[in-house]
């Protein structure tokens, strides 16, 4: 049992190696990675962007309910 253990540990790491290495080597590859990286920072970047603008209109909506409550 331990046998089969260590033999899939030593093919899973030969495997990654070959992946990863075979990968970072890939221009192809390294192209969508940045492509991919770039939309993710744009979308993260309108995320926070749209949660500030919330966060001002929720300040905006409570001032307008207390103006009305002190009517």
């Amino acid at each position: 049992m331990a046998g089969g253990n260590f033999l899939h540990r030593v093919i899973s790491y030969v495997a990654n190696e070959l992946i990863v290495n075979g990968l970072s080597n890939s221009p192809a590859f390294q192209r969508f990675a940045v492509r991919t990286s770039k939309r993710i920072q744009d979308v993260s970047n309108a995320a926070a962007k749209k949660k500030e603008q919330l966060a001002e209109q929720m300040k905006d909506i409570s001032k307008n309910i207390e103006h009305f409550k002190d009517r």
